[in-house]
């Protein structure tokens, strides 16, 4: 007696039906990761814009913050601002508002650079004027700018004059923010450099 075996297998069109399938889920898939990572930011430009962020915060809180402008003859003595030079308000009160640099001061300036928090009030640049502290140009990939808000907020429960909140904002090439906030107080009001 003879006995047929059936051959077992795929037919054509399940292989076809297969095909189709897979390539559906894989095209469907394949468009969820591109709109996922088109739509994220480039890690190289966020770490950038922190870089920055922090070393200009960085910046900002290890200037000293006394009472008087530290150029003042009476900075190291001072105990109010009325005791700077010019009196309460005057050109050498440190906690004379609206906070900002005296005349002449920029930063990274041979001879009349910031010298204390305060001057850092409004401070911004862009693009290739992007520097560090001695004003040499930092290699950056793209267009960036940041800026500083020195605030009288006060933080930490010390109110202004004797702390004033730091707000740095640096933005990349993409329009994503980075935004540090920081917080110095006036623990040595008389330490000038």
């Amino acid at each position: 007696m003879c006995t047929r075996h059936r051959q077992s297998g795929i037919s054509l069109i399940e292989l076809i039906m297969f095909i189709v399938i897979v390539g559906a889920a894989l095209a469907g898939i394949l468009l969820v990761m591109n709109v996922t990572t088109s739509g994220s930011s480039n890690p190289v430009i966020h770490k950038q814009a922190l870089a920055i962020a922090e070393s200009l915060i960085e910046e900002v809180e290890l200037m000293p913050f006394t009472i008087c402008d530290p150029n003042d003859t009476n900075a190291a003595t001072a105990n109010t601002s009325a005791d700077c030079t010019g009196g309460t308000n005057g050109p050498n009160d440190e906690s004379k508002l609206p906070l900002g640099p005296e005349a002449g001061e920029s930063r990274g300036s041979l001879t009349q650079p910031y010298d204390n928090v305060s001057d850092y009030n409004g401070f911004s640049m862009a693009g290739a004027a992007i520097t560090d502290i001695a004003g040499n140009p930092i290699g950056l990939v793209g267009n960036y700018s940041a800026s500083v808000v020195v605030g009288t907020a006060g933080c930490a429960g010390i109110a202004f004059p004797n702390a004033l909140a730091i707000t740095v904002t640096v933005t990349g090439p993409d329009n994503q923010p980075v935004v540090l906030d920081g917080c110095r107080t006036r623990y040595a009001p008389r330490a000038v450099p």
